[in-house]
């Protein structure tokens, strides 16, 4: 026996080496790191420690002891949330959905609602990781901040997410008076995929004329749709952390039970109907796309043939409860206004100003903010001190001084 424990002992030690290394050498073969960063070490560290921590649970899964979304989310948020001694924090469940309320000691009857929707793709992310960015939204807007812990990989999958949000947020739109909150002052907020499951929320709500109307939505780096992987953003900037297209594929295709064998066809499009395709890309193409985020040499929209068999495997993707930015026109215009923010080095990029375009040609207010030093998850180091770049600030600053002017 102890000599078992000698050779665990030894092991560990060498196994653990052995993925730092693994994970610095991918990070250097694969990593594009934006030349207008600041702090490129503290940015290549950071992106090593994602790939240590998705490799680690890799292994985990493949020994039986834990799957890597689990792993990864509970790596998540250790050591992350902070006590802010002008809140009171509240964990609570709506029905079965753990939710987190934010609510300013000094109360008042006619205080701003904020609905959170975090980000991390299904995989990353929960209650606890986004706390600190929550309370900061709730002590600087003098808010009460309602944070949507859904269901996510490995046990759920689409629609779980959309549906826990919607239902949430029905739940505290009946009771906003309980809190204090001023039912014509609520926001719906996300970052990501909780950005792109905000907009279904509001799509939805349309249909509830009983509830009182969210007057605004704020998109922060919005995750709108799952059918153009050839978006100007998607080519110039799917090696840069920290959603490479490895990754973002990854995601999505586990979050909609898609088999990883598709994942060519999801990316080529060849997945997409050309008839389908004449329809939507009045939305979609990368014509709607200003001129100065189009770079040379990109390559043409759909090229490969249609495989039909992949179209099968694959059609929740039109689903407008999984693109948000194809609901139709009628839809558009009866949303609140919108604050958009985008980052210049994130593959979703595009997606933020192809659902601005939508906006506007329907009469919607839309502000936007783009951050051209900005990278995709960003906003969650804000508070990070040593590992927080100024991207961050001027991301949740921007978001603060949105609602604050509403």
């Amino acid at each position: 026996m102890s000599v078992l424990w000698l050779v665990l002992l030894v092991s560990l030690p060498t196994f653990t080496l052995g993925l730092i290394t693994w994970a610095a050498v991918r990070h250097f073969l694969i990593a594009e790191v934006p030349s207008i960063l600041k702090q490129p070490v503290k940015f290549r560290f950071l992106h090593c420690v994602v790939l240590f921590t998705i490799a680690f649970g890799n292994v985990l899964e493949k020994l039986k002891i834990c799957s890597m979304p689990r792993f990864v989310q509970f790596t998540h948020g250790i050591g992350t949330r902070k006590k802010d001694p002008t809140l009171v924090v509240t964990d609570m469940h709506f029905g079965t959905i753990p939710v987190r309320l934010f609510q300013p000691k000094a109360m008042s009857s006619n205080l701003w609602g904020i609905i959170f929707y975090h980000g991390g793709g299904g995989i990353f992310g929960n209650l606890d990781s986004y706390s600190n960015l929550c309370s900061f939204l709730a002590r600087e807007t003098d808010s009460v901040v309602l944070s949507v812990g859904y269901r996510k990989l490995p046990d759920h999958h689409h629609p779980s997410l959309s549906e826990d949000c919607l239902n949430a947020s029905i739940h505290f739109l009946k009771d906003l008076h309980t809190y204090g909150v001023d039912p014509t002052r609520v926001v719906a907020c996300g970052e990501s995929v909780g950005a792109g499951a905000a907009a279904i929320v509001m799509q939805s709500l349309l249909s509830r004329p009983d509830l009182p109307q969210i007057c605004a939505q704020v998109l922060i780096t919005p995750g709108m749709q799952l059918i153009s992987f050839h978006l100007p953003s998607h080519q110039q900037n799917q090696n840069v952390p920290f959603l490479t297209r490895d990754l973002m594929m990854l995601g999505i295709c586990k979050y909609l039970a898609i088999d990883l064998s598709w994942r060519e066809a999801l990316l080529k499009g060849t997945c997409v109907p050309p008839d389908t395709w004449k329809k939507y890309r009045k939305w979609l193409s990368s014509d709607n796309i200003p001129q100065r985020f189009r770079g040379p040499n990109l390559q043409p929209e759909f090229p490969g043939p249609f495989n039909e068999a992949a179209y099968l495997e694959t059609k929740q993707i039109w689903d407008a409860e999984v693109s948000p930015l194809l609901a139709d026109d009628k839809t558009f215009a009866q949303l609140p206004q919108a604050f958009l923010v985008s980052c210049e080095y994130d593959a979703l990029r595009d997606d933020a100003l192809l659902y601005k375009k939508r906006l506007e040609d329907q009469g919607v207010p839309v502000s936007w903010y783009h951050v051209e030093d900005g990278f995709h998850g960003c906003v969650m180091l804000f508070d990070q001190k040593l590992f927080s770049f100024p991207c961050s600030l001027k991301v949740i600053r921007a978001v603060v001084s949105y609602i604050k002017g509403i």
